[in-house]
């Protein structure tokens, strides 16, 4: 039976935010979420995470912990409108011993640029080659491109617009330079969001990938989709297959 002072040192904490039986709620899910990155080595030690936005609400994976180990009350909680000083972050709930995640700006972006409901960062190897094969393009314009693949059917048209991408469209996801701290790289991404307002990832070179979406099921769709592109895209480099390509589209005969 909890003691008075914690069950004080709780409520004082806010911790009925991350108390729920639905597994949809975002403390549940987002532990859910990162134990399915880990399997596919996407999250492997402590690195990468995800946050939901519901509403007001950001729950957010902490820094430090293993993915495939994270528990609902490892989950950082904050309200978007309490945030005045994106250096000095307010959080309505904070576990004990651990630390936010650097990733939280970048996730903050997406929530604030693009209205995303869910953010997802992962360490990728496929995201990581596909950064190393553009290094040779000039740091200010790097992007990775591919068209005329089925996968590009699982991306939006872009910000407010409706409807996906079809076969035939070139999905084009930029690159932005890595810095020693994460939190760092904010910034870059926001240029990125502006200079391509259509998109719905930013690659981090010799890092990862930030994946955003509309809701939970499309980030977490959008991520699978673009990782199966990028391993695609390798093994069409060895191949020395161009991933732009000029099919024409082939109307009713």
């Amino acid at each position: 039976m909890a003691s008075t002072t914690d069950s004080a040192q709780a409520t004082e904490n806010n911790d009925h935010l991350i108390k729920s039986t639905d597994s949809k709620h975002p403390a549940n899910l987002i532990p859910a979420l990162c134990r399915k990155f880990w399997g596919l080595g996407w999250v492997s030690g402590t690195g990468g995470g995800a946050s939901i936005r519901e509403n007001d609400l950001v729950y957010l994976a902490p820094s430090g912990v293993s993915k495939e180990l994270m528990e609902p009350e490892n989950i950082y909680v904050l309200s978007m409108s309490k945030q005045e000083d994106p250096k000095k972050r307010v959080y309505l709930r904070s576990p004990l011993n651990l630390k936010p995640s650097q990733c939280t700006p970048l996730f903050m972006a997406a929530f604030t640029r693009r209205n995303a409901s869910c953010c997802i960062h992962t360490h990728s190897q496929w995201a990581v080659l596909i950064t190393l094969l553009l290094e040779n393009q000039p740091s200010s314009n790097r992007v990775f491109e591919i068209n005329n693949i089925e996968q590009i059917k699982g991306f939006g048209k872009g910000f407010q617009k409706q409807g996906n991408l079809g076969y035939h469209d070139t999905l084009r996801i930029p690159v932005i330079e890595n810095t020693p701290h994460e939190e760092d790289l904010a910034e870059y991404l926001e240029e990125a969001m502006d200079k391509y307002p259509d998109t719905y990832a930013v690659l981090v070179r010799r890092h990862g990938v930030y994946v955003w979406g509309d809701t939970v099921d499309k980030a977490k769709a959008q991520a699978e989709s673009l990782d199966y592109l990028f391993q695609l895209a390798v093994e069409m480099h060895k191949l020395g297959l161009p991933w732009v390509s000029s099919i024409a589209q082939i109307g009713p005969s």
